[in-house]
């Protein structure tokens, strides 16, 4: 009993080994988010999750040279890691991709296979920064939500707005219109396609100078411009 007991808080590595294989996953770590930082398309970048890739990299290694192949030791750290509790939406589906890929290369380097985590690391990154690049993972979006109030005072036909809609906009469709309770505006809704993404700043800029335009909101992906 006591040899058994012995044998599940035993760890069959040497202590080159165990540094060996945590310097493997600190450095493939590390490349993980260069080449998230590469192929990154969002608002704002998190510094904070780039270093915890790193991190998660280095605590999976740790955790699966714990195991080994002790299958009680394996039950005890699920039990014990199924009372943690994560609570941070994870708003881009990237960064779950990421979060996976650095998962799987801590487990390659605690296993010791170090030339499939280095060699798997620079595949996989290689590959998400091509199909970044060519728009396959974060094709460019063109749709937006516009929502902006308006004081009509010469009738909705002269809208001063609809001019930079034409300039601006492929398309745009009237989705909402709400009187205003306080003054005579009118609370508008659109859903507009833009021609080109890239003059967005210059599109709200000119509508939020338009007459009778005010409170001017782009939305994107439950993101405000």
């Amino acid at each position: 009993m006591l040899d058994d007991f012995q044998n599940v808080l035993s760890v069959s590595l040497s202590i080159g080994e165990v540094f060996e294989n945590l310097v493997v996953a600190l450095i493939c770590g590390v490349i993980i988010s260069i080449f998230y930082r590469l192929t990154y398309r969002g608002p704002g970048i998190s510094f904070s999750f780039i270093n915890s890739l790193i991190i998660l990299a280095l605590i999976t290694s740790v955790v699966i040279m714990v195991i080994g192949n002790n299958l009680a030791r394996a039950f005890g750290l699920v039990g014990a890691m199924s009372i943690i509790r994560f609570r941070t939406a994870i708003k881009e589906t990237q960064d779950i991709i990421f979060i996976f890929f650095s998962l799987a290369i801590g487990m390659a380097s605690g296993v010791g296979l170090h030339a499939l985590a280095l060699s798997s690391t620079i595949f996989i990154g290689a590959l998400l920064f091509i199909l970044t690049k060519i728009s396959a993972i974060n094709p460019t979006q063109k749709d937006f939500l516009l929502q902006f109030s308006f004081h009509a005072n010469g009738g909705y036909d002269e809208a001063p707005f609809l001019p930079i809609f034409q300039k601006f906009c492929k398309s745009s469709k009237l989705i909402n219109t709400k009187a205003m309770m306080d003054s005579d505006s009118l609370e508008l809704s659109y859903h507009i396609v833009l021609k080109d993404p890239k003059f967005i700043t210059d599109f709200v800029s000119q509508l939020k100078n338009s007459k009778g335009v005010s409170g001017v909101n782009l939305f994107f992906d439950e993101e405000s411009f």
